[in-house]
């Protein structure tokens, strides 16, 4: 089951909408993070745009790699930038 969390807020000048405390510190929101807003009809559904590094850390991950195939593959990518073949 979703947790569903219900706040109010108002609009402010310049059509500003002030998100709770909770609510940002539920999704991890920081200032100057992009949002997106989507209209659903007679909604708004705003959600955080996740950049690249988020999902690396908080993402699902779909495969794993140990830190010793990790250490072969960086060891071949060197033999061959030194060699001169990448």
């Amino acid at each position: 089951m979703v947790e569903r969390l219900v706040f109010e807020t108002r609009l402010g000048r310049k059509r500003v909408v002030v998100l709770p405390k909770a609510v940002v510190e539920r999704l991890g929101l920081y200032e100057g993070q992009k949002l997106r807003i989507v209209v659903e009809s007679d909604k708004i559904v705003i959600e955080p745009v996740r950049d690249a590094i988020w999902y690396a850390l908080h993402g699902p991950k779909i495969g794993r790699i140990t830190f010793e195939e990790l250490e072969e593959e960086s060891l071949r990518e060197q033999e061959g930038i030194s060699q001169g073949t990448t």
